[in-house]
């Protein structure tokens, strides 16, 4: 009886002694690996922490001639999956019922994002002169430039599109713009 117990603590020991040198190997990437799930740093530690402290309790069941990254990335996921399920869950509110409050219900004021009218404005003359500017270039050039900088095609599909080379197009895309700057220039 004595005999199996030495033995059974013999084993223990020369696992514990794998198991450390598993970890210290590969601790960083486990880290890593933690911080690319939960997005910031306390929390990577902590899931990193609670799965090799799993991977430790179920160490007896891991087969060594398997990849340890495969096992240990496996525990890592459950235990990651069983923190999610223990959040709490988001709660919804309608922004249309009132916040009860100690002083009487409140309304939740959502600000209003859009441009105003003056923003608005100015950027429908900025589009007005732009596009004049576009019509007073020559087709060539005006194509290269709404292609390349408005639809924002790279040189090759240009190419493709108006059926030149890629010389031709850059050459247009660079003339075209200097083209642009001088008449927008001439604007003000």
């Amino acid at each position: 009886m004595e005999l199996a117990c030495s033995d059974m603590n013999e084993t223990q020991g020369q696992d514990r002694k794998l198991f450390d040198k598993l970890v210290v190997k590969h601790h960083k990437q486990a880290y890593n690996v933690a911080f690319r799930m939960v997005g910031n740093h306390t929390d990577a530690e902590d899931l990193t922490q609670e799965s090799f402290i799993r991977a430790f309790r179920f160490f007896g069941h891991y087969k060594q001639d398997m990849p340890f990254e495969s096992w240990f990335y496996r525990i890592m996921l459950n235990v990651f999956i069983e923190k999610l399920r223990r959040k709490p869950k988001a709660k919804i509110w309608s922004l249309d019922a009132p916040i009860h409050g100690v002083d009487g219900d409140y309304h939740m004021e959502i600000p209003d994002k859009t441009d105003g009218p003056e923003e608005t404005l100015l950027l429908r003359e900025r589009e007005n002169r732009l596009q004049t500017a576009l019509k007073a270039m020559p087709d060539v050039f005006r194509l290269a430039v709404i292609y390349a900088d408005i639809e924002g095609l790279s040189y090759e599909e240009v190419a493709e599109a108006t059926r030149t080379n890629v010389g031709t197009v850059r050459s247009r895309i660079f003339r075209g713009r200097r083209m642009l700057k001088q008449i927008l220039d001439g604007m003000d």
